[in-house]
């Protein structure tokens, strides 16, 4: 049976890419998908771009950063600016033409939820940190998805989730990039990994079912941590370093 890489939210980190895609590479992979939020981040946009155009990826579907860099007005950041100082037109019209989702045989490929690129599927973060939504709300939510298998990200946090009312399989690789975050939306929430690694994951049909690998490759994160520090950025420094974040050292996305 092929094997398949999915990987998620690259936030323009080039050196954990670099790193990912070299493992990838040894895994006798078929296909590599990708769910989005590739180069919204201050670190290296234009060379992650530039290196995801030598990569033999499949299916990239948005993400909702990946939106937000088209979409110039009512928009501002310091991160939203960096981005777009440093991407071209090129990179910038690829961005614009990932479609919100996709289809890859039994496989249906979303950033946030079928509908909503800035939905999590799988989390409820009403206390302040993630916990797995019950079934009942996960299943709303796919509307009238009916796939075996559903891969999404947005929150980076690895996840496997089976629903027991339909057998469907929901797998988060993680993040590739990015591996903690504070958000404040639909309620102030952290969301952190407690490791610097670079996630993703690989999927593979057997004679049981999806056997799900999630696969944590360490790489330079201290280069990727210092290049933050050069560009005034240590809350994106902190969180790259530690896969945490604290009220004293928010990641502003």
């Amino acid at each position: 049976m092929s094997r398949i890489a999915v990987i998620a939210d690259i936030h323009a980190n080039i050196w954990a890419l670099n790193a990912a895609l070299e493992d990838i590479a040894q895994q006798s992979v078929s296909h590599i998908l990708n769910l989005g939020d590739v180069l919204y981040g201050p670190l290296k946009p234009r060379e992650t771009f530039e290196r995801l155009k030598t990569a033999s990826i499949t299916t990239t579907v948005s993400g909702n950063q990946d939106r937000e860099i088209c979409q110039t007005e009512c928009y501002d950041s310091p991160t939203f600016r960096s981005v777009r100082d440093e991407l071209d037109h090129e990179a910038i019209a690829w961005l614009d033409q990932l479609p919100n989702t996709a289809v890859f045989d039994d496989m249906f490929l979303c950033h946030g939820t079928p509908d909503s690129d800035c939905t999590y599927l799988l989390e409820d973060v009403s206390s302040g940190h993630p916990t797995v939504k019950p079934e009942p709300e996960i299943s709303a939510l796919l509307g009238e998805v009916r796939s075996p298998v559903i891969v999404c990200a947005h929150t980076h946090i690895p996840r496997l989730v089976h629903l027991s009312s339909t057998g469907q399989l929901i797998v988060n690789p993680g993040s590739i990039g990015l591996p903690a975050y504070l958000h404040d939306s639909p309620v102030p929430h952290a969301m952190e990994t407690y490791s610097p690694h670079a996630s993703y994951a690989i999927l593979e049909k057997s004679v049981n079912g999806w056997q799900v690998e999630f696969r944590c490759i360490a790489y330079d994160h201290e280069t990727a941590a210092r290049c933050a520090e050069s560009l005034h950025r240590p809350d994106w420094a902190h969180a790259i370093r530690t896969g945490r974040v604290t009220s004293a050292n928010e990641l502003s996305l």
